[in-house]
C-alpha cells in the first residue's frame, strides 16, 4: 500500500473546522477516489494517531462520522473496514414484467440472480387482519385484508422485508392464502385468478430506520432505509395488493428508466 503520506494529507491549523472533522474529510475523499475500495482496511488508529500527530479519542471521533454515514463498519478486534456498495439493483421497468412470472420467478428471485446472490426468504407470516386506514383507502375502502410478512436475505444477509396486503375476497381461501403461493408469486396467482395486472404505482422516501427495523435488517450505524409502497392495480382499475416494503438502503440501487415525452 502507498504510504498515508500519500493517500491523506495534512492538518490544516488555519482552518476553523475542527480537526476530526478534517481527518474524516480526508478519509472520505480517499474512499470517494477508490484509493480505499470495498472490503479496504482504513489506517488503524494508531497510524492515523502518528501521521496525524493527534490523539486516539480524536481519530475514534472521526471514525464515528463516517459510520454515522454509512461510509464504514467497524469490526471488532479487527479494525475499520469501508462498506460494500449496494449489490442489488431493481430495474423498474424490468421486476414486474409477466414474462418472469410466467418462468415461476418473483422479482426478488430475479434480481438476486442479476446480482450473483442466493435469495432466501424467512420471518413468513400470512393472516387475516382488519386493514389500517391508509390500506383500506389505496385498496377501496377495504375492511379486512390477507396479510403477507416476509423478510427476504441475499446470501444470508437480510436485505428488506415486506408486507403484501390484499382484500379478502380476492385472496381467502385461494393459494395466495398458503406459506408458498407457488411459481411466479402471487401476481402470478392473482393473474389465474382473472386479475389481470395492468401497473403499478409506487412511493418511495428514504429515512432513518426504526429500532425494530435495525434488528430486523441487522443494519449498522448510519445506515438508512428506502420505504416503498406499491399498489398494484389490475386491467379493470381495481387496486388488488398494497404492498409495504421496507429496504436496507445500502444493499439497493434504485434504477428507472423515464421517457423524454
Amino acid at each position: 500500500m502507498a504510504s498515508l503520506a500519500s493517500i491523506l494529507g495534512g492538518l490544516d491549523p488555519t482552518s476553523d473546522r475542527a480537526v476530526f472533522r478534517q481527518i474524516a474529510d480526508q478519509l472520505r475523499e480517499a474512499i470517494d477516489r477508490g484509493r480505499f475500495k470495498e472490503g479496504d482496511k482504513l489506517p488503524s488508529e494508531a497510524e492515523l494517531v502518528e501521521h496525524y500527530g493527534v490523539s486516539r479519542m480524536t481519530v475514534r471521533n472521526s471514525f464515528s462520522i463516517l459510520q454515522g454515514e454509512g461510509l464504514v463498519h467497524a469490526e471488532h478486534g479487527r479494525g475499520v473496514f469501508v462498506r460494500p456498495r449496494p449489490p442489488v439493483r431493481r430495474l423498474a421497468s424490468d421486476r414486474f414484467a409477466r414474462r418472469h412470472r410466467e418462468q415461476g420467478k418473483s422479482a426478488f428471485i430475479v434480481e438476486a440472480g442479476a446480482a450473483g446472490g442466493h435469495p432466501t426468504v424467512d420471518s413468513l407470516e400470512v393472516k387475516q387482519e382488519k386493514a389500517n386506514q391508509d390500506v383500506s383507502t389505496r385498496l377501496g375502502s377495504v375492511r379486512r385484508v390477507l396479510a403477507r410478512r416476509r423478510r427476504y436475505l441475499l446470501d444470508g444477509r437480510p436485505v428488506e422485508f415486506a408486507t403484501s396486503y390484499l382484500p379478502l375476497d380476492i385472496a381467502r381461501g385461494t393459494q395466495i392464502a398458503e406459506p408458498n403461493p407457488g411459481p411466479g408469486g402471487i401476481y402470478a396467482r392473482l393473474e389465474e385468478l382473472g386479475h389481470q395486472l395492468d401497473h403499478f404505482e409506487e412511493e418511495i422516501r428514504a429515512r432513518m430506520p426504526s429500532p425494530t427495523e435495525v434488528k430486523t435488517l441487522q443494519l449498522a450505524a448510519g445506515v438508512p432505509v428506502i420505504h416503498l409502497i406499491r399498489t398494484a392495480f389490475d386491467t379493470a382499475g381495481r387496486a388488488v395488493e398494497v404492498c409495504d416494503t421496507v429496504m436496507a438502503a445500502d444493499a439497493y440501487v434504485l434504477s428507472y428508466q423515464l421517457p423524454a415525452t
